[in-house]
């Protein structure tokens, strides 16, 4: 799989992980918040049909109750309407304005019915319907006077009474009430000379014996009516003759008890919140879906971006490197920038510029031994030539010639082999503490004859200063400087060998002459292989012309510089810069720690 695939799908694998993550913890937070609201909602739907059933249960009707309305649209911003099976109560939309248009009615929310409930569960079996008459008769009385207190905007009292019936009032609170119209209201609702007949039929049809309903009919009920008492078709779910049990007796007179009051009592009325066009809190899962598919585009975007941004340099280095695999040295990457993919292609380019220097510098090798050794080659072939043809006569200051010639082209081929090996890095080297002092002082004995036959003086100037080197690697160099600098130097001349510590960690070798000079466009070569200072001075008097190179190698393994001065008609200097630990005397020739 390529690598743009593997990181389109890594990418798309955390995008999409993290937008399933969160959209998961977003839906849950939007169903807790809508569970939240619908509770709220049902808190609220509870109290609207709590107060509302209150009111007409204490009221005993549900005239006033629009003003109660208002009150509740005002605190909960609800539109509220109340309607039956005949009429609308009130609706909070049209109360202020009734010309104005009504909204579209929502789902039925609730029925709200303010009627008691008749509790007979602590009722002897013989108490049951003469207790109910007497229920049907006290309720009927109390809410006809309450309703008459509300109609005169007095205020009313309710609290529970025997078999769950409220007992009504005249509340305390009634700015100065006026007895006459309490009295009035007491009177005119108490149903005096009301026929019960009814009540007690009905409840002997739910298998109550005559003889516990007669005092009733005698006017113990509280009301004379001195008419027979007719059974009446009893209720439906109702028993006869007695013969049913309590349960179903119990069942009957609740029903005969709704039955006798509904004439009189509030009536159960439907429950309207809201509106049809009001907006539902509903959640809805398009607009999640579009969102993941929008963090999954734009990962897809991105990821198509990075790709392209990352591979096209990638491709660009992997071409320069096939090109520098077929042998083509000189192919580049452009690099822009400073990210890790800038670097590697600093990397390369400068990669590839070393093999192409490896590369030049191998060449202009080849060229330069061939060079060097093409002349003194062809002239051992013609000697040979010539002795095999009998052109010259052999004698034995020809074969010493021809030896001598033989001996430099072996030392041309030792110093290339000794160079080839120090910049490798496999050139052997044996370091112990050397003293430079008694060095360049060994320096100066092994070349002082060939010093005094050109009239040269050859002196020291040095001070004990210890390095941690190969002592042969270094007398090497040194030689090299001194035979370069006795070259260069006429009669009468000085070559100087001078070393002293520089700082705490550093020696410094300096060699000096006061010969000829180098010319400055020359300075730069003078480290190369097969450069001479004179070109047209040859190998008798100019060596193999690879004594520098080899001298700035071995300086470099052993972790110092060397650098060149030079003035025409003022001399050369050489300096060399060794690292030089402080010890004490007594380790100089010893191993290091």
């Amino acid at each position: 799989m390529s690598f743009r695939f593997r990181v389109l799908g890594l990418v798309m694998l955390v995008a999409l992980s993290a937008t399933a993550a969160t959209a998961w913890l977003t839906l849950r937070q939007a169903r807790q918040q809508l569970s939240a609201t619908a509770n709220a909602d049902e808190a609220q739907v509870d109290m609207i049909s709590s107060e509302l059933k209150a009111y007409a249960s204490r009221q005993g009707t549900w005239e006033g109750v629009p003003t109660l309305v208002e009150r509740l649209h005002q605190d909960t911003g609800q539109r509220i309407r109340l309607e039956t099976d005949f009429v609308v109560l009130v609706d909070s939309d049209t109360q202020d304005n009734p010309a104005k248009a009504t909204r579209p009615l929502g789902p039925l929310t609730a029925v709200v019915n303010p009627r008691p409930t008749l509790s007979l569960a602590n009722v002897p079996t013989a108490s049951l319907a003469s207790s109910t008459v007497k229920a049907i008769g006290n309720y009927r009385s109390g809410v006809l006077f309450a309703a008459c207190l509300t109609r005169e905007g007095l205020a009313v009292t309710s609290t529970p009474g025997a078999l769950g019936m409220p007992v009504f009032g005249a509340g305390p609170n009634n700015p100065q009430p006026d007895p006459v119209v309490v009295d009035n209201c007491r009177v005119g609702t108490a149903e005096a000379g009301r026929d019960i007949a009814a009540d007690i039929a009905r409840a002997g049809d739910c298998g109550a014996p005559m003889d516990a309903l007669l005092p009733l009919v005698h006017g113990e009920s509280g009301a004379e009516t001195g008419r027979p008492v007719t059974p009446t078709k009893p209720p439906q779910g109702s028993t006869d003759g007695g013969t049913g049990t309590t349960e179903d007796q119990v069942s009957c007179l609740t029903q005969v008890f709704d039955l006798q009051i509904n004439d009189v009592a509030p009536q159960p009325v439907r429950l309207y919140l809201g509106a049809a066009s009001d907006p539902g809190a509903a959640l809805t899962s398009g607009p999640m879906l579009a969102g993941v598919a929008g963090v999954a585009g734009v990962a897809i975007l991105c990821t198509a971006l990075l790709s392209h941004r990352v591979l096209r340099p990638i491709g660009r280095l992997t071409a320069a490197a096939q090109r520098l695999g077929r042998g083509d040295l000189g192919g580049r990457v452009p690099v822009e920038g400073r990210d890790e993919l800038a670097e590697l292609g600093r990397s390369f380019n400068q990669m590839a510029d070393s093999l192409q220097r490896g590369e030049e510098r191998q060449r202009r090798l080849v060229a330069d031994v061939a060079h060097e050794l093409r002349s003194p080659l062809a002239n051992l072939r013609g000697y040979l030539e010539a002795l095999k043809d009998g052109v010259i006569t052999p004698d034995p200051e020809l074969f010493a010639s021809l030896h001598e010639e033989a001996v430099l082209q072996q030392r041309i081929v030792d110093d290339l082999q000794e160079l080839a090996l120090a910049e490798a890095g496999t050139l052997a080297y044996h370091r112990v503490y050397v003293d430079l002092a008694e060095l360049l002082e060994t320096c100066r004995t092994a070349h002082l004859a060939l010093a005094e036959a050109a009239g040269i003086t050859l002196r020291v100037v040095a001070e004990p200063v210890l390095v941690y080197a190969d002592p042969d690697r270094l007398r090497q160099v040194v030689g090299n400087l001194i035979t370069n600098a006795l070259r260069a130097t006429a009669v009468g001349g000085n070559v100087t060998l001078h070393c002293a510590r520089t700082g705490t960690a550093a020696a410094l070798v300096r060699v000096a002459d006061d010969g000829s000079g180098i010319a400055p466009d020359a300075l730069p070569h003078v480290f190369d292989r097969f450069w001479r200072a004179d070109s047209a001075r040859g190998r008798g008097t100019g060596g193999s012309g690879l004594g520098l190179a080899i001298t700035r190698q071995i300086v470099t393994d052993h972790g110092g510089t060397i650098v060149v001065t030079s003035e025409l008609g003022a001399g050369t200097t050489f300096r060399i810069v060794l690292p030089s630990p402080l010890v004490p005397d007594d380790r100089k020739g010893s191993l290091p720690r």
